[in-house]
């Protein structure tokens, strides 16, 4: 049996019960980092109480995570696993969809406990009125590839969820501003931890306030969908189409201060030319 656990995105006391339950059974820990899972369970015994699992930590992360496969076949049929990222929900950007995968072409049991993710958490953050919203994670860090994903993202008519790192954030606004000036962003700095903190303003704002500030910490970004454009039929429009010309005066009519008759004796007489 292998449980994908989610971890705190920041605050330690976010964790369940039910995940230290399972933390303390496990017989092998698969960690997107052994560093860090193995921290975050020695701060469980220490603040919580939980009994440190007397288990084998091994790394698994999209480096060497189909290595691991072959190397623990026997051990992923058998033992009562544990896979962590280092904060999370795991398979969301983290290279765990590879165990899920395995699970399913093999028919391993597997189970994917609820939990703390940035995703959810930034959204239901923004006030965005929409309630749609579509996760790209991190943009690519340069050229084409990464002019590419950011038109899609600011042409979509669903809100964005992005993750960034403090060192590409202010170039993430300055495109983003450069695209679209008014379009209006949601920001969270180091969420659920000691020193989050929101905002919320248009892309050219907050790209020149971010100037002057110093950018630290983890953020997340939720980029308010593009607006649909309502289109509207002119006179010309309406000439153009192909339909009987009672109909076409009607439609004339109220788009002018001519009358239906007016319009319908115009039009059977460019008709009879």
């Amino acid at each position: 049996m292998i449980r994908f656990i989610p971890t705190p995105i920041g605050n330690p006391k976010d964790i369940t019960l039910r995940a230290i339950e399972y933390f303390q059974e496990a017989e092998l820990f698969f960690c997107e980092d052994t560093r860090q899972s193995k921290k975050f369970l020695r701060l469980l015994q220490e603040r919580f109480g939980m009994r440190y699992p007397d288990a084998e930590f091994v790394s698994f992360n999209e480096h060497n995570g189909k290595d691991r496969l072959s190397q623990y076949t026997q051990d992923i049929a058998t033992k009562n696993i544990i896979y962590l990222s280092d904060a999370g929900t795991p398979v969301i950007s983290d290279p765990g969809q590879i165990l899920v995968e395995y699970c399913q072409q093999n028919g391993i049991e597997y189970d994917i406990l609820p939990g703390a993710t940035a995703v959810t958490t930034v959204y239901a953050a923004s006030g965005f009125e929409s309630g749609k919203f579509l996760f790209f994670g991190f943009l690519p860090h340069k050229g084409k590839s990464r002019g590419n994903a950011l038109s899609e993202v600011m042409q979509s008519q669903y809100d964005i969820v992005l993750y960034e790192s403090p060192h590409r954030l202010q170039k993430t606004l300055e495109e983003i501003a450069s695209k679209d000036p008014n379009r209006e962003l949601f920001l969270a700095k180091e969420l659920t931890k000691k020193y989050q903190k929101y905002y919320k303003d248009k892309a050219s704002a907050l790209a020149e306030e971010f100037k002057q500030t110093e950018i630290k910490g983890e953020w997340a970004i939720v980029i308010e969908g593009k607006a649909v454009e309502e289109k509207t039929l002119s006179l010309d429009d309406i000439e153009r189409i192909d339909m009987p010309p009672k109909v076409k005066a009607k439609l004339l009519s109220q788009l002018s201060n001519k009358s239906v008759s007016e319009w319908y004796q115009e039009l059977s007489s460019r008709n009879s030319r």
